[in-house]
Parts: structure tokens; C-alpha cells; sequence
């Protein structure tokens, strides 16, 4: 008899413990948001406290604009390349996706896809399949992509070419033998004729034609005012040869780059050469080295601040606002090299 009295005594007590318990739980989460000027003994503030705007913006940039190196190979043997061949891994097209579509919930506007050449996965299809899915199920305002424009076929503008509203071709020299140089050729194929036709197309299937030139050792002195006038891209970026550690430079580089840069001096002489072309958009390398949210195959945003690329966590593991805190990223240097222009080619207004 006192047996069983004793048990429901215990039980009795264990159920006004506990109800205790959840009250004062209850009681510490909503004092959670108050400065407590003492802790409550025995239990820990685990809650984000909530940050004055100003204090979030300046923490976590937004990946308003994203270049998205999806792949590390490629045809061409540019001897500056700054992203070079290390590996060969690309991410399932559905993985790929679904690192986009979160991208897209953080804030992205644009995503550039880049290499490597983005044009030797699958010919072509892997990446059109990208161009689709984000100007199509995302809605991107915009997306483009950078090529040598060696791989590219007229198939692939009848496809997919209403999906892109910007292709750039990187082009350093309108002389073949530079180009032989510098190893932005394969083949037979002359570099200078493809450009010409690529632009052709561009203009038949009403996508957006863009200049990009890294000025180096091999062609600082070329004049080629009369090249890019008759070419007429929308923007013609023009590169500081730009030294990565681990990339192009160092013991573990895959490239040597070093013989190919140039002083700020030499660069700005080539700028004020090129000073009457409109298009012209100069990107020295105190510019371009932290105001770029770089994404490499993995997912991840790689950090130049350090000279090297040292990359955060994959997005697809920890989430878009996880990992841009160790992207290194400078947003207000990326909105005073103009980053941020019209680039969606529906509002261009271009005479195609």
C-alpha cells in the first residue's frame, strides 16, 4: 500500500517537473529578443539575435551577378589562364540546377557560365541546358556565357540561343601569329575568322556580342581601334593580366604567367590608346581580383584576397548565405566598375 502511494507520488512529481520545465522554457524563449542583463542559470541562448540592417548588408553581400565556372577543361592553352585544368569533375546537370535555383532564391540576377571552355561538356548541350533552365524555369534577367568560340556551332544558336542574352568571346589580338602565342588556338582553325562569324550569328539569333581581351606582354602595343569598331559588341572588356597563385603562378601552377604581365603604367597606356572606342570597359587588376563572385565546379565561392583561390564549402552543403561569407567578395567594388549594367537583352534595344 505505501509502495503504490510512493509510486504515485513519483509519478506526480515528475509531471509537475516537467510541466515546470516547459514554462520556464517558454518563459526564457520569449525573452530570447530582450538584452538580459543576467543569464538564466542553466540554459543556453541559442537564437540568432537579430542585426540592425546596415550591420546585415555589410556581412552578406548578395550574389547579385555570379560567374559560375561549371568546368576546368579546355581546348585552348592560354599561357595567363587563371582557372586552369586541375581537375576534370563537373556536377550532375540536376545538381547543377538545383546550386541555380538557390542562387536564385539568394538574390541573383545574372550568372555567367565559364570554364575552362564551357562549350566542350557534352558539345554543348550541358551547358545549353543551363542557359534554358535559368532564363526559362528561373527567370533570370540575365545569362550569358564566356568562350573562345572554338567549339560553337550554328546548332546551338537554333536551340538555344533565345535563351542567352550575352556571349562573350575572349579575344586577345587580331594578329594569328600573337594568338599562336599567347595559345588561344587549335588547330588550323584561324581565331580572328570565327570571331566575324560568331558575331554574324549572334546577330541572326538576337543574342547580345561581347569583346573580352586580357592585355598581356604579347599585345600591349596593338592598336585595334579599327577591329572592335567594325565588330560593334555591346562591351569590350579589357583584362589586366591578372597573377593567381596556384593557378598561374607558383610551384604548383599548372600555367607560368609571369612572362605575360605588364606594369599598371603599360596598361593604362593600352586604355588611353582605345580611349574613343564607347564599348570599352577596363578592368585593371585592383578592380577585378575581389569584385568577381566566383563559383568553381564544385559549388563553391573561391577568395582571391590571399593572391590564391581558396574556396568556402560548397553551396549545395551548407547553403548560399554559408558559404558568400568566405567569398571575399567586395560588393562595393563591384558596383563602381559597373558591374551591375543593362544586361538583360530585352532591354538593350539593339539594332540586331
Amino acid at each position: 500500500m505505501q509502495l503504490a502511494l510512493l509510486a504515485r507520488l513519483l509519478s506526480l512529481g515528475r509531471a509537475v517537473l516537467a510541466a515546470l520545465r516547459g514554462r520556464l522554457g517558454a518563459l526564457c524563449w520569449s525573452l530570447a529578443p530582450l538584452p538580459l542583463p543576467l543569464p538564466v542559470p542553466g540554459w543556453r541562448d541559442s537564437a540568432p539575435r537579430p542585426q540592425p540592417e546596415q550591420e546585415r548588408d555589410e556581412a552578406l553581400p548578395t550574389p547579385t551577378s555570379v560567374n559560375y565556372h561549371f568546368t576546368r577543361q579546355c581546348n585552348y592553352k592560354c599561357g595567363f589562364c587563371f582557372h586552369t585544368a586541375k581537375t576534370s569533375f563537373v556536377l550532375p546537370l540536376e545538381e547543377a540546377k538545383r546550386g541555380l535555383a538557390m542562387l536564385k532564391e539568394a538574390g541573383m540576377e545574372k550568372i555567367n557560365f565559364s570554364g575552362g571552355e564551357p562549350f566542350l561538356q557534352d558539345r554543348g548541350e550541358f551547358l545549353g541546358k543551363l542557359v534554358q533552365f535559368c532564363k526559362q524555369e528561373l527567370e533570370l534577367p540575365s545569362v550569358s556565357v564566356v568562350s573562345n568560340g572554338s567549339l560553337i556551332r550554328k546548332q546551338w544558336f537554333e536551340k538555344y540561343g533565345e535563351y542567352l542574352d550575352i556571349l562573350a568571346i575572349s579575344c586577345d589580338s587580331f594578329d594569328e601569329d600573337v594568338n599562336v602565342l599567347i595559345g588561344r588556338r587549335q588547330g588550323k582553325k584561324n581565331h580572328v575568322e570565327n570571331l566575324h562569324k560568331l558575331r554574324e550569328w549572334c546577330r541572326e539569333y538576337t543574342v547580345a556580342f561581347k569583346i573580352n581581351s586580357v592585355i598581356n606582354r604579347f599585345n600591349v602595343e596593338e592598336d585595334m581601334n579599327e577591329q572592335i569598331k567594325a565588330l560593334n559588341p555591346v562591351r569590350w572588356k579589357v583584362f589586366q593580366c591578372l597573377l593567381i597563385d596556384g593557378e598561374n603562378s607558383g610551384e604548383d601552377a599548372l600555367r607560368e604567367a609571369e612572362k605575360f604581365v605588364i606594369s599598371d603604367e603599360d596598361f593604362d597606356r593600352f586604355l588611353d590608346r582605345h580611349k574613343d572606342v564607347s564599348c570599352l570597359v577596363p578592368e585593371s587588376n585592383q578592380k577585378m581580383r575581389d569584385s568577381y563572385l566566383i563559383l568553381d565546379e564544385y559549388m563553391r565561392f573561391l577568395n582571391c584576397r590571399n593572391g590564391r583561390k581558396e574556396p568556402s564549402k560548397s553551396i549545395l552543403d551548407v547553403g548560399v548565405e554559408a558559404a558568400i561569407k568566405f567569398s571575399g567578395f567586395d560588393e562595393k567594388m563591384f558596383l563602381r566598375r559597373g558591374g551591375k549594367y543593362v544586361w538583360s537583352k530585352a532591354d538593350m534595344k539593339l539594332d540586331w
